[in-house]
């Protein structure tokens, strides 16, 4: 079995089923688990040089949008027919998060082989659960991906019932720096897991910018910093973009010291098995609580 995965998510699906010896292609941007993955073929690229940008800059690139316009990857279809791939997993859910599901399957049409494609389209966290059954089942491993989608979610209710009956704090989630992009999808529902309230995104939702006005009135008391697609080294570099907005000190997540940058693309931006990962760093960034492994800086720092 050959697998070719467009998607970061995606391979940390097919890590979490234990079929990283069948990946033989993969994105730039795919980096887990690093021993597994070092050694597999790379087939896009990006068009923008992201570390030279500002958050600015790349969302104008791409349209002004965090999640339309224009994909920052390029896919190498040369080396995606050399690759002779069984399987090719991928997205369409975000045009800017990944190869276009329209490009993968132009491309796949164009290798005269006998391709499957499987576009993943998760909006909340049971749909990324459940993406693990959907793909093992396609891989022939539909009971072991059931178990593993089962210890998952065992996990999340273990955070659940870590932070039960404790004062649910205000939070907001921040996936874009300028303009300022709230996180949906299925970062409200961690947020929810690990005993918050989240603030200006509903489970689910396909979000759109707010103003630094929305912000202020909402008075968060945590503000949580996961840029998509931006380590916490490269998120701190532009912390001036949050730091100097008038009436940044007033916050009362500021004033309490609650502003933490997190690891957006490890736990957060992706739609894969480290989503409940992230939701057990929540539990340590909004209550002090350990569950599972402990969190490391990493992780989570404050801003």
């Amino acid at each position: 079995m050959r697998i070719v995965s467009l998607l970061p998510a995606a391979t940390d699906i097919v890590a979490e089923l234990g079929l990283s010896e069948q990946l033989v292609g993969r994105t730039h941007e795919c980096d887990w688990p690093p021993r597994d993955v070092a050694s597999v073929p790379v087939v896009t690229g990006a068009d923008l040089d992201q570390d030279r940008l500002t958050s600015r800059e790349i969302s104008d690139a791409v349209g002004g949008s965090a999640h339309s316009g224009s994909s920052l990857y390029t896919l190498d279809t040369g080396a995606l027919a050399a690759l002779r791939p069984d399987f090719v997993l991928t997205q369409d859910l975000c045009d800017v998060c990944a190869v276009s599901y329209e490009k993968v399957s132009r491309s796949v049409r164009l290798l005269n082989a006998d391709t499957r494609v499987l576009s993943l389209e998760p909006r909340t966290l049971d749909d990324v659960l459940a993406c693990l059954v959907t793909v093992g089942t396609l891989l022939g491993v539909r009971e072991r991906a059931e178990q593993r989608r089962a210890d998952l979610a065992a996990r999340l209710d273990r955070v659940g019932a870590a932070v039960a009956g404790r004062a649910r704090p205000r939070v907001m989630a921040i996936e874009w720096l300028d303009p300022l992009w709230p996180a949906g999808h299925w970062v409200p529902e961690q947020i929810t897991a690990a005993g918050g309230e989240p603030l200006l995104a509903a489970p689910g939702e396909h979000t759109k910018p707010v103003s630094w006005d929305a912000v202020c009135v909402a008075r968060p008391d945590v503000l949580l910093v996961l840029p998509c697609g931006f380590p916490p080294e490269r998120t701190l570099r532009e912390r001036e973009l949050l730091t100097r907005l008038p009436g940044w000190e007033d916050l009362p997540a500021v004033r309490a010291d609650q502003v933490w940058v997190l690891d957006g693309p490890s736990y957060f931006n992706r739609p894969g098995p480290r989503v409940v990962r992230g939701a057990e760093v929540l539990a340590h960034v909004l209550h002090a609580v350990r569950v599972g492994a402990p969190v490391t800086p990493a992780e989570a720092r404050r801003l």
